[in-house]
């Protein structure tokens, strides 16, 4: 079994999607990047540190087993600007705005901003299409997964389901905006969420999800 074969069956087989894995080009560090199954995530589930570390138990035991050899083994979560690698993950976030760079430029330039819509009518999964305002009206770009660089979802604030209402003097459809906390000093500092776990030399590093 591949390393890459190990992580997904394994991220996978406890409940979990896997959004990325990479490998030190030493080969020594194995990213790998979690998230909560869709249904869980529309449902306002965050993935926590709680998460990170029943999974990298879970990895180490099987890295192990499997003899696949590596220093050090990081699990995190995709943060609000996530990645979308594969055709599964567009079509989770169809009708979301996302980021994408494309590998050679197209109008003149490579960067666009945009809603993510349905595949055209007829397209396989790889065929997706673009619905951005280019200040003059409305554009549609149609592009190919293997076409494109990057692409991340554009982060949006909603606290609807989590506790919070919106602010009242919010419009529709406009982003909240949250105000930096205070930096906290001392041992409590370790305790932020969405920020790595300090350990010693050799051992692995769980980085738990942003909680809201």
């Amino acid at each position: 079994m591949s390393w890459q074969d190990a992580v997904e069956t394994t991220v996978t087989g406890l409940g979990y999607e896997l959004v990325d894995c990479e490998r030190s080009a030493s080969g020594g560090t194995l990213r790998v990047m979690v998230d909560k199954l869709a249904p869980e995530a529309a449902a306002g589930e965050l993935i926590t540190v709680d998460d990170c570390e029943k999974i990298t138990r879970q990895l180490q035991y099987v890295l192990e087993v499997e003899g696949l050899e590596y220093s050090r083994l990081e699990v995190s979560s995709p943060g609000l600007d996530r990645p979308l690698k594969n055709a599964a993950h567009y079509a989770r976030f169809a009708g979301q705005e996302i980021d994408i760079t494309l590998k050679l430029p197209f109008q003149g330039r490579k960067k666009y901003r945009g809603v993510l819509s349905a595949q055209p009518a007829g397209a396989d999964d790889q065929a997706w299409r673009l619905v951005f305002d280019d200040g003059e009206a409305e554009q549609a770009l149609d592009f190919t997964l293997d076409e494109v660089r990057e692409a991340r979802v554009v982060p949006s604030f909603s606290f609807k389901g989590r506790g919070g209402e919106p602010a009242p003097d919010r419009k529709p459809g406009q982003r909240g905006v949250i105000k930096p906390k205070k930096t906290p000093k001392g041992p409590a500092a370790q305790k932020q969420a969405g920020e790595p776990t300090e350990v010693a030399p050799g051992q692995d590093k769980v980085d738990g999800g942003l909680k809201q």
